[in-house]
C-alpha cells in the first residue's frame, strides 16, 4: 500500500507542536502532526503552572529569553482568535529576606534588558494592599503586571482543531519508533503504519532526543523533572489575584501560588530531577514541600479545600536553553522546551517556521486561512436567554451532566464532535470540565461514558480513561435480560 505523504511531519502534539501546526496551517502545505499518545496533550502541557510568565527570569540573549517576551505579547491576541480563556493577572515574586531584595534587584535589571515591560520592585506596605491574604514576613517583591494565566491543554486543544480545521491532519496513537531519510522524503515508522514527509519537526518533548538520535543526532539529552502540584476548589480562587513566586533558585521558582483561568486555586510545583520519562506518581513528601513553602507566604490556607493533588514532568534539556536547530537538512529539533515553554510557543512557531522557509520550505499564503475558533466553553458564556434559545434548538444543552462543574450534555457532545475529536474521558475532561469538579468525576462519569460509547460506536466497556488498556470496566456484573 502506497504511504501517505506529507509536507512536514510534526511530532509530538504538545503546546509547542500545536503552535506550530496552526503556524503551518496559514500556508499552502500539507502538515501532519504525529502523537504517541491517544489524544493531544497529554505530556508535559497537561500538568504545568498554566503561567503566561512576563519574562524576567532567563538569562539575556537566550532564547528562552527572545521567545518568552514574544510570545508573552503573542498570547493575548492568540487566546482571542482561538476562543481560550486568559487572563492578564501580574505576578509577584516575594522577598522574605535583604539577600532577597538583592535576587529581586537581579531579576528586575535582567527583565529591563530583555525588554520586559512595567517591572518594579514594591515595598512591604503596598504589597499588602495588593494581596492582604500573603504573609506579613514578606518585606517586598517584584511586580510584574505583564503576568498571566491561561489554560494550557485547552490552548493546545483549540490550536490543533484550529489547525486541523484549515487543512492539518493528526494521528494518534502513532509512536515514532524510526525515521529513514531518502533523497527527498523522511519515511516516519510506528509499530502499526508510517508515513512519508519532506520536512520533519521534532517537538516530542521529553522524546526529543531519542527522535534526534533516530536521524543521528546525540548532541543532547532530556531528562524529566518532576513537578508536583495541588489544587483547591474555587471557594479558594480568590485568596490571591495574582501569580505569588518564591525568590527563584537553581532548581526553578519554588513553589506558587495562582489562581486558574476555571476559578480554582493552584498550589505547586515541586522540582526533583527524575530518569523515569513515565513516573508521574505524587508523593507524600511532594505534598508536605507544597503545603510548607505555600504555608509560608499565606496568612492561611485552607487545607480543607483541597480537591485532587497531580505532577507533572518538563523537559529539561542539556543545554540549559531551548534547543531549537536543524542538525540535518530538513529536521528541525525543538527540544529542551521547559519552562517558560508555554509562554514562548507562539514565538517558538514563528521561529521555526522561518528555519523552514530557510531549508526552502515553499511558505505560500492561504487566502482562506480561518484563525478564528468556536470557544470550547461557548455555552457557559452566553446569557439565560441565549442559553434558552438553544436549548429550544438542542435540549442536549438542557441536560445537566457534570454538577459540579454545570457542564451539560450538549457541551461533552460538542467535545466528542469537534475537531480534534474526544475519545476517552480525560479528553472530555479537558475539553469541557466535566469530572473537574468536587466530586472529581464520582457522579457523572458513567453518563460520560456512555455518551463516549454511543458517539464513537465503541462498546461501552471499551471506553477508557485516557487511551491504551486504561480501561474503567472490566466486564458486565449482571446477564442481560
Amino acid at each position: 500500500m502506497k504511504k501517505k505523504s506529507y509536507d512536514v511531519a510534526i511530532i509530538g502534539a504538545g503546546v509547542v507542536g500545536a503552535m506550530i501546526a496552526r503556524k503551518l496551517s496559514e500556508y499552502k502545505l500539507n502538515v501532519c502532526i504525529l502523537e504517541k499518545e491517544a489524544d493531544v496533550a497529554m505530556g508535559a502541557t497537561k500538568a504545568n503552572s498554566a503561567i503566561i510568565h512576563a519574562g524576567f527570569d532567563a538569562a539575556e540573549g537566550t532564547l528562552k529569553a527572545k521567545l518568552n517576551v514574544k510570545g508573552s505579547e503573542m498570547m493575548p491576541q492568540i487566546a482571542r482568535e482561538l476562543g481560550v480563556k486568559y487572563q492578564n493577572n501580574g505576578s509577584l515574586v516575594l522577598g522574605f529576606h535583604e539577600e532577597d531584595r538583592t535576587t529581586l534587584s537581579m531579576l528586575l535589571d535582567r527583565g529591563i534588558r530583555n525588554g520586559v515591560r512595567g517591572l518594579r520592585i514594591i515595598e512591604q506596605a503596598e504589597l499588602q494592599r495588593l494581596e492582604p491574604n500573603l504573609s506579613d514576613r514578606a518585606i517586598c517583591a517584584l511586580e510584574a503586571p505583564s503576568g498571566a494565566i491561561i489554560c494550557p491543554y485547552e490552548l493546545t486543544v483549540a490550536a490543533i482543531g484550529n489547525a486541523m480545521d484549515n487543512g492539518a491532519s493528526l494521528l494518534c496513537d502513532f509512536e515514532v519508533t524510526a525515521i529513514h531519510n531518502s533523497d527527498n522524503f523522511y519515511e516516519l515508522c510506528s509499530p502499526n503504519h508510517s508515513i512519508k514527509a519532506k520536512y520533519i519537526v521534532n517537538a516530542a518533548g521529553l522524546y526529543a532526543d531519542r527522535i534526534a538520535a533516530m536521524v543521528g543526532d546525540t548532541s543532547f539529552q532530556i531528562h524529566p523533572r518532576r513537578g508536583e502540584y495541588l489544587l483547591l476548589d474555587k471557594e479558594c480562587g480568590n485568596l490571591v489575584r495574582h501569580t505569588v513566586f518564591r525568590t527563584p533558585t537553581n532548581m526553578g521558582k519554588g513553589i506558587l501560588i495562582t489562581p486558574t483561568v476555571d476559578g480554582n486555586l493552584l498550589l505547586g510545583p515541586t522540582s526533583e530531577n527524575s530518569e523515569e520519562k513515565e513516573n508521574k506518581a505524587t508523593t507524600a513528601s511532594g505534598l508536605v514541600k507544597i503545603l510548607k513553602e505555600a504555608g509560608e507566604n499565606l496568612k492561611s490556607l485552607p487545607l480543607n479545600k483541597m480537591i485532587t493533588s497531580f505532577c507533572g514532568l518538563r523537559a529539561a534539556g542539556s543545554s540549559g536553553d531551548f534547543i531549537i536547530n536543524s542538525p540535518k537538512d530538513r529536521f528541525i529539533n525543538v527540544a529542551g522546551i521547559e519552562s517558560p515553554g508555554l509562554s514562548a510557543s507562539p514565538a517558538i512557531a514563528v521561529y521555526v517556521t522561518e528555519l523552514l522557509a530557510k531549508q526552502r520550505l515553499p511558505l505560500e499564503p492561504k487566502q482562506n486561512f480561518n484563525p478564528f475558533r468556536r470557544p470550547m466553553h461557548a455555552f457557559h458564556e452566553m446569557s439565560i436567554q441565549e442559553k434558552n434559545e438553544l436549548i429550544k434548538k438542542d435540549p442536549s444543552y438542557g441536560r445537566i451532566v457534570c454538577r459540579c462543574e454545570g457542564i451539560s450534555e450538549g457541551e461533552i457532545l460538542d467535545a466528542i464532535r469537534t475537531n480534534p475529536k474526544a475519545t476517552d474521558l480525560d479528553g472530555v475532561k479537558r475539553r469541557t470540565r466535566a469530572q473537574m469538579g468536587r466530586c472529581q468525576g464520582g457522579f457523572c462519569t458513567p453518563y460520560v461514558m456512555e455518551l463516549i460509547a454511543r458517539e464513537t460506536g465503541i462498546p461501552y466497556e471499551r471506553v477508557t480513561k485516557f487511551g491504551g488498556g486504561s480501561y474503567i470496566n472490566v466486564a458486565k456484573t449482571k446477564g442481560e435480560n
